[in-house]
């Protein structure tokens, strides 16, 4: 879901200048709000050669979907759908699928990279000026797209088609106006404390029905607060293939302070200071912590966690953590982090010290696949070719410098 912002004006009703000197005199006001309704779809368009020959201006449509009060569909033509273009490319048009007149909306299709490099192909009307505003339909199957949206030949030797599948993503803004009058009340709110009535619940330690014990320590919960945010706890302590003893669980491969803040944010809803948790008021150590509960988090199905600290790992990029950070960011499908670590390690002036981290032979033995993307960013900086020449001589990624020396920094 995309979101847009508002445009709003104001209408003032000013005293005539008659009236203008009584102390009595009326302001009142109104607000008109333009803004969009947002909505998106997937669709996955499976046995992409067998529609190959279906005809041109034919074409395979996406169920339809509902945004902003309107149906809508998503059009794939195989053969193209202008006669001129005789097959050479592929058509992808979003459509109106239901009655409606002069409705406007913003559009974006993206064909999505299956490689994992999230190099996708995409066509927007958000995030950008408008020279002449969203764009109109007019009537029911008026439609918005690219007749020439890609070269058949081109897409079928490309990252985009895998196992004979496409895959689309479909975003519709459509535009609404309406106007606002004035308020006749004023109630002040407060922020949400909901999540300081739960962490209160947590550290009473009232009613608790369940214990974890991690390496030696244990840790007291409430088993409805924990399925309630997790889908991996309500499938261990109610599923059908629920643990044995609900009462009292051994978590594997998990620090005691790791599981302490991953309690901490499913009861409070943010993160624990991570200096009070590690008794380190170091970078490092906030880093490390950010790591194993970004890992913690994927395990547990806790996205917004995970989101939170892969924010928090972005910001604290370094030499002696960026590789074992890069690894975790390939295993844990984190592509903004991964983005980041790539773009780090590959400057020159930072290259040749994290290769003499154990991090990297971490990296290297974990995730070698990485390696040649980072070759690839290496590569783009074409002002420092004498490092990319070592790097693809493959000199330099065993790890040790250029006279044969091996220097490590622990973590």
């Amino acid at each position: 879901m995309v979101d847009m912002g508002r445009v709003e004006t104001e209408a003032i009703a000013k005293p005539s200048s008659s009236s203008s000197s009584s102390s009595s005199s009326a302001v009142t006001t109104s607000t008109s709000v333009t803004e969009t309704v947002n909505g998106s779809h997937d669709f996955k368009i499976t046995g992409y050669s067998l529609s190959k020959g279906i005809g041109i201006g034919k074409y395979i449509a996406s169920d339809t979907f509902m945004v902003g009060g309107y149906t809508w569909a998503i059009y794939f033509y195989p053969d193209g759908k202008s006669t001129e273009d005789n097959s050479t490319y592929v058509s992808l048009f979003i459509a109106l699928a239901s009655e409606g007149t002069d409705v406007r909306a913003l559009f974006e299709l993206t064909l999505i990279d299956q490689s994992g490099k999230s190099r996708h192909k995409v066509h927007s009307h958000f995030g950008r000026a408008l020279e002449s505003g969203p764009y109109t339909l007019k009537y029911r199957g008026s439609m918005w797209g690219y007749k020439r949206f890609f070269k058949r030949t081109a897409l079928e030797s490309s990252d985009y088609l895998k196992d004979d599948c496409l895959q689309v993503h479909c975003c519709v803004g459509v535009v609404r106006s309406h106007t606002e009058g004035p308020k006749t009340y004023s109630i002040p709110l407060s922020p949400s404390d909901i999540g300081l009535h739960f962490g209160q619940l947590l550290e009473s330690g009232k009613d608790t029905d369940v214990n974890f014990d991690v390496n030696g320590e244990v840790f007291a919960a409430h088993k409805l607060v924990l399925a309630a945010r997790s889908p991996v706890f309500r499938a261990q302590l109610f599923g059908p293939m629920k643990d044995q003893n609900t009462e009292h669980i051994k978590v594997e491969d998990m620090e005691a302070p790791v599981f302490k803040a991953l309690l901490h944010f499913m009861y409070w809803d943010v993160l624990p200071d991570m200096e009070e948790l590690t008794g380190l008021n170091t970078k490092w150590a906030s880093t490390l912590m950010s790591q194993h509960l970004l890992a913690a988090a994927d395990c547990y199905g806790l996205d917004r966690l995970r989101l939170l600290c892969e924010a928090n790992l972005c910001e604290e990029v370094a030499i002696n953590t960026v590789a074992t950070t890069l690894a975790l960011a390939e295993q844990h499908h984190c592509f903004q982090l991964k983005s980041v670590c790539l773009k780090f390690v590959a400057m020159p002036e930072n290259l040749r010290a994290v290769m003499q981290t154990d991090g990297f032979d971490y990296l290297r033995e974990s995730c070698p696949h990485v390696l040649t993307e980072l070759l690839e960013y290496v590569a783009r900086v074409n002002e420092h070719s004498s490092i990319t020449n070592k790097l693809g001589n493959g000199l330099v990624l065993d790890g040790g410098d250029f006279n044969g020396r091996r220097v490590k920094q622990r973590l």
